[in-house]
């Protein structure tokens, strides 16, 4: 970066500190990951020169003859990886995706059914504070109270009582498998649409971990990072049937160009999720969220529905009489960097909860293992309990450091 060097060393050097922080640090945050070089470089390519609205052989600007190939290059890709009969790979973000799903298929004022955002669904799924909640009618399904698992029984009853036109299947803080076909089912039974946002799991279903949305969803949406390990963008995947209002509600419904540089960089990532080395990183992302979750458990801590059998563990500190934000805090200055976090029925409120939420995508990337993922719960226990002895969380935060430096993370050269 010796041109960023010279022309902007304040922009420069923030960029480097970053990637030091990157490096020393145990990053559990479970929407959070490495990029490879290849990605970084797809990012930063001079396809960040170029405009391009509408679709390949379908622009409204000439000079386009390469990202046409790109485009159609990448297509190709996520449809073969994800089986899927159509993908449209020029959202911005999961959120302008999951917008684009609903102006295609619904009307103003439909129906959308689900996740209520503190029970782990996301604020594009209908949350009231989100326009989603707020130009479409939303009604939110729950986890059980005792279970704080997702009921099947419960969402069929409430599906057949409120008749949504779209259900969502998805979650942003859900600790368990999804089962997509019983998602699939209910839709048709009630006439509905059925979206599965699979953002944060695509990776694992690619591995192989996760159920498959495919053969069940009318439509699925997905960001490129999270377990996919790509750049921070999004894809839309759907039944050829739906394609056309995909694609009409993406461009020129809600975005203007593409991001080229970010199509390109999503293109290397697919391409890098297609080989054997990836499906074995997802597997290992569960074995290390595993063990994770029983070394934490075997230290009294309180995991919401009673563990992980995905890359997310969802903690309620109440028994710890500890609130999630300042235990977030307190972890973050010992280098354990995660988020605090809403568990299903909170009684504290959104900016001060009672919980925290580790995934392991990132440190799986940087080769970390079950033994890393125990020591790390053993850190955590450490900081939990001594959450107001700096002198403590200060020693925590030096052995994190030095078992970092074992590490090298994608993307960063160490020591550079």
């Amino acid at each position: 970066m010796q041109a960023l060097k010279q022309t902007d060393p304040e922009i420069y050097e923030l960029i480097r500190q970053e990637e030091r922080y990157e490096l020393d640090t145990v990053r559990l945050i479970p929407s959070e990951n490495y990029v490879s070089k290849a990605v970084l470089e797809a990012s930063g390519s001079v396809l960040t020169n170029k405009y391009s609205e509408g679709y390949p052989a379908r622009r409204y600007y000439e000079g386009q003859r390469y990202i046409d190939q790109l485009e159609n290059l990448v297509i190709e890709r996520a449809k073969n990886l994800f089986g899927a009969e159509h993908a449209n790979v020029q959202p911005y973000s999961g959120s302008p995706a999951n917008l684009a799903v609903y102006f295609a298929l619904l009307k103003p004022g439909d129906k959308i059914m689900g996740m209520g955002l503190p029970h782990g669904g996301h604020l594009s799924h209908g949350w009231n504070i989100s326009i989603t909640g707020q130009f479409w009618k939303a009604v939110q399904y729950p986890v059980d109270r005792e279970s704080r698992r997702l009921d099947y029984d419960a969402i069929r009853e409430m599906a057949r009582r409120e008749r949504p036109r779209m259900i969502v299947a998805g979650a942003t803080a859900y600790p368990r498998q999804i089962d997509f076909s019983i998602f699939g089912a209910i839709a048709r039974e009630v006439g509905a649409f059925l979206l599965a946002d699979i953002a944060h799991i695509a990776g694992l279903i690619i591995a192989g971990v996760h159920p498959d949305p495919v053969p069940h969803a009318d439509v699925i949406t997905t960001t490129a990072h999270k377990t996919l390990r790509g750049p921070r963008g999004a894809m839309i995947l759907c039944r050829k049937e739906v394609a056309d209002r995909i694609d009409r509600a993406v461009f020129p419904g809600l975005q203007g160009g593409p991001h080229n540089q970010t199509t390109a960089a999503i293109g290397v990532a697919l391409k890098e999720a297609s080989t054997p080395a990836f499906k074995e990183y997802g597997r290992q992302i569960v074995r290390n969220a595993a063990a994770m979750a029983d070394e934490l458990m075997r230290r009294g801590f309180d995991l919401v529905s009673g563990g992980t059998d995905n890359h997310l563990i969802l903690i309620d500190l109440t028994n710890k009489n500890v609130p999630g934000k300042k235990a977030a805090k307190a972890l973050e200055r010992a280098g354990i960097v995660c988020n605090y976090n809403t568990v299903p029925y909170d009684t504290r409120k959104p900016f001060n909860p009672s919980g925290i939420r580790l995934g392991t995508p990132a440190v799986t990337s940087r080769g970390m293992g079950e033994e890393q993922m125990r020591q790390v719960a053993a850190w955590m226990d450490q900081v939990i309990r001594h959450v107001d002895d700096e002198a403590a969380i200060a020693r925590v935060g030096e052995e994190v450091r030095a078992m970092c430096r074992d590490f090298t993370a994608p993307g960063i050269l160490q020591g550079d």
